[in-house]
């Protein structure tokens, strides 16, 4: 019998189907999904706009690489020029995070000629050995070394660092909400900052927008907020509904220089997959995504803040922005996230204390106030457990 390799511990939660933002086991209980594919099903499970799509195309061609024109090619490159800053009007599709990391590293590395890069403390960019390069977390990058890279990992919004990034750095990459990190949010003042040295020195700018852009934090994409010109844009997960797909939006500079055969990807572009993008930035658009995350996002974000105030004890306080929402405990939240799956809620971890929490946008106030009971019923008896010690 062939073993599955899991890198990860299973959860012990065989799940039979799925809709919205709810998933239901194999004997038909139900669940409210706040852990969401690691964050990928933002736009909810079954998303009528993605998978309208999907059916559709399966009707016509599933395998063409986009070195043949077709007419969902058209239409995903359409519906991208209605959402991506003005700037970025290049893309190359790839499968996933990671693999759109990778491209704009090399691409970055290319152009300039240098192998220096910066990230910061708490980042995380995948887990391919480019990818990796920049990715803090001692636990993944531990055994891998030597990295293609040399990286220098600056903290994560202290604007005085800052001028530490060189004329021999050829990319800077971070991102707007740091997702495995710890869900911090990236301040305007730094985000600025860090374009200003980019330009002082020669270096690209890399957004990572894999986990916090396409609506999750109540806008399309977070940096964009600050002001901020990436010349190169990371993209992910949501955009597809979950299907995998991935993109490197680039300047015209970036792409002027692009040669042949310096880049390419089997399954990037392909049909199914620009298929559920152009269902995804449907149901960005028809739905108010932005709008409605951020609605949803602060009744999540009081409800929260309201049962930290009640566990102090056990609770340091809320992190995260929109529908990129945590608990920072004050010990690590791997038996909280059991606890609260016997409960009937799904989450999952970031860096080493929060609890994460990644709602689909559909999310209602009953399914909000009902998260809410749930955590605040599990930290209460951590509380209590603390008074009788």
């Amino acid at each position: 019998m062939v073993k599955l390799i899991r890198f990860f511990a299973p959860r012990g939660l065989r799940v039979e189907r799925a809709q919205g933002q709810y998933v239901w086991d194999a004997d038909g209980r139900r669940y409210l999904d706040f852990h969401t594919g690691n964050g990928a099903c933002f736009l909810g499970h079954l998303n009528p706009y993605v998978v309208r799509r999907l059916r559709e195309q399966l009707e016509k061609v599933m395998v063409l690489p986009p070195l043949y024109d077709s007419g969902i090619l058209d239409e995903a490159m359409d519906a991208l020029g209605r959402i991506l800053p003005h700037q970025l009007g290049n893309v190359f599709f790839q499968n996933s995070g990671s693999e759109a990391v990778e491209l704009a590293l090399k691409l970055a590395r290319k152009r300039t000629r240098r192998v220096k890069l910066v990230a910061f403390t708490g980042s995380f960019h995948g887990r391919t050995f480019g990818a990796l390069s920049v990715t803090f977390n001692k636990t993944y990058r531990e055994g891998y070394d030597p990295f293609p890279f040399e990286v220098e990992f600056l903290p994560f919004n202290e604007v005085d660092q800052i001028e530490k990034i060189g004329e021999d750095v050829a990319a800077v990459i971070l991102e707007p909400v740091q997702g495995e990190g710890g869900l911090t949010v990236a301040r305007p003042e730094f985000l600025r900052e860090v374009e200003r040295r980019c330009r002082d020195v020669g270096a690209f700018l890399v957004v990572d927008e894999v986990q916090s852009g396409f609506g999750r934090t109540g806008s399309v994409w977070a940096h964009s907020e600050s002001g901020v010109r990436a010349d190169m844009l990371v993209a992910g997960k949501s955009i597809g509904g979950g299907f995998p797909v991935s993109f490197v939006a680039v300047t015209d500079e970036v792409a002027s220089r692009v040669e042949d055969g310096e880049h390419g990807s089997t399954h990037g572009g392909n049909p199914l997959a620009l298929a559920a993008l152009t269902g995804g930035v449907e149901a960005l658009r028809g739905d108010n995504v932005p709008e409605r995350a951020g609605y949803a996002g602060s009744l999540l974000a009081d409800g929260l803040k309201e049962v930290a105030s009640q566990n102090p004890k056990v609770v340091r306080g809320v992190k995260g922005k929109g529908l990129m929402l945590g608990l920072d405990l004050r010990f690590s939240p791997s038996q909280v996230i059991k606890e609260l799956q016997s409960r009937g809620l799904l989450t999952l971890k970031a860096g080493t204390t929060v609890l994460r929490l990644l709602p689909p946008y559909v999310v209602t106030e009953e399914d909000i106030g009902l998260s809410v009971q749930l955590i605040d019923s599990v930290l209460r008896s951590y509380r209590d457990d603390l008074s009788r010690r």
